[in-house]
């Protein structure tokens, strides 16, 4: 068997070692010989200058916070001081006189609050006496307010309650002004009441509300001037929306309440005719202008008119021209062509000659159902409808004294009315 051959890694003895990457390093040029060079001072005082330089650097030291803390202390400390120092040189009347001031601040704070809560609480109490849907606005006038309390006397007080209940109506406001008012009570702790010197006041039916409230029939209230209103819309009556227009007069009815005259009253069925509620001559259903015109132009209708006895009768026409107008168009003619015929026609209630004749009414172009519902739409009937009238509520809970009404002026925005009391007690 053949015996392993070794390779020996060695180089020979007489041929040394040559590392080829040493090679190749000393053909390129070594990139820290540039960096690591030092320069050599072109003048013979540029070495100077920077041993100078180096010797003047001071060594590094970590920073030292607590000393600028303690400098910042001593800075504001030595600031107070300064601050007492000077107040302390202040002479003693002005310490004096900014002591008062401050005293004065707090007092006059303590004032207000003791205002504020005085006026809340007796906005509750109103509004629980006189069951009111919201707390009045209470304002106590002078100042300060509690050296009033302590005096048991209230220069002034304004209260103003919105939306006041008055019969079928809301009055949009009330306000008052009471003058010479005395606390009843122990102290300020105490108070069971007051006693009002005297009082004036206003209220204020506002047409906006009435429009609102009363609006079911569609009727809009607006003011003329002095003691008139006007009253303008539509009102249902048997299915139709008939035009309504009246005139309003408002006026005192005693010390505490208010009456509307309602006149010119008038329903209008489109331009067939006119309502007009109430029993005089001028005054229930009668056809309009046109209608009668119709009615003296075509014959049916105008034959139709002619063949109940009690128009004929109203017409006062003789009956002979009426029969022969029945039977010969010319006579017809010349009965409805003159000019009294149509002034007659208009003259005419339909409501007491026409009820019992249906086919008349239809020829007409009237609703039967509908003059049924005029018939019991009686003059009071629709006053009612349209009044304004109210009275003023009662003085709330035990109350004592008098307020009665001065005037009532008919406003752009509605009907304002004036108050006037004397000798009111509350609480008592």
């Amino acid at each position: 068997m053949r015996s392993p051959h070794r390779i020996t890694t060695e180089p020979p003895p007489d041929k040394p070692y040559n590392n080829p990457y040493d090679e190749l390093a000393a053909l390129a040029p070594n990139p820290l010989e540039e960096f690591l060079h030092e320069d050599k001072p072109d003048g013979p005082g540029q070495a100077g200058q920077a041993d100078v330089f180096d010797d003047t650097e001071a060594p590094w030291e970590p920073p030292n916070h607590r000393r600028g803390s303690r400098r910042r202390g001593r800075s504001r400390g030595r600031g107070r001081g300064r601050a007492r120092r000077r107040f302390a040189g202040l002479p003693l009347a002005a310490k004096a006189l900014v002591a008062l001031l401050v005293a004065a601040a707090f007092l006059a704070l303590g004032d207000r609050w003791a205002l504020l809560y005085a006026e809340h609480e007796a906005a509750e109490k109103l509004k629980e006496q006189m069951n009111l849907s919201a707390a009045p606005e209470v304002e106590i006038e002078g100042f300060p307010f509690l050296t009033q309390v302590l005096d048991k006397r209230l220069e002034q007080v304004k209260v103003t309650v919105p939306d006041v209940a008055a019969d079928r109506v809301s009055l949009a406001k009330v306000s008052a002004t009471a003058t010479d008012i005395t606390i009843l009570g122990e102290g300020p702790t105490s108070i069971k009441g007051a006693r009002i010197g005297s009082m004036t006041g206003e209220v204020l039916l506002s047409f906006e509300d009435l429009n609102r409230e009363l609006g079911a029939s569609q009727v809009t209230f607006t003011g003329r001037g002095g003691d008139q209103v006007l009253a303008r819309g539509t009102l249902p009556v048997a299915g139709h929306d008939l035009k309504v227009r009246a005139d309003a007069r408002i006026q005192r009815n005693g010390e505490r309440g208010i009456s509307t005259d309602i006149g010119g009253m008038s329903l209008q069925l489109g331009d067939l005719a006119t309502y007009r509620p109430g029993t005089r001559e001028k005054e229930g259903l009668h056809l309009s202008r046109s209608s009668a015109d119709r009615v003296a132009k075509e014959t049916a209708k105008a034959k139709a008119l002619l063949s109940v006895p009690a128009i004929v009768k109203r017409l006062g026409v003789p009956e002979s021209v009426v029969r022969e107008a029945l039977k010969s168009d010319a006579k017809l003619n010349d009965l409805t062509g003159s000019p009294r015929f149509v002034d007659d026609v208009m003259g005419l209630n339909l409501i007491d000659v026409a009820m019992g004749h249906p086919a008349l009414l239809k020829k007409l172009g009237l609703d039967p159902a509908l003059l049924k519902g005029l018939a019991r739409l009686t003059r009071p009937a629709l006053a009612d409808r349209l009044t304004l009238a109210f009275q003023l509520p009662e003085l709330p809970g035990k109350a004592t004294g008098t307020v009665a009404l001065r005037d009532v002026t008919v406003e752009k925005e509605g009907i304002r009315v004036r108050l006037a009391g004397a000798g009111l007690g509350f609480g008592q």
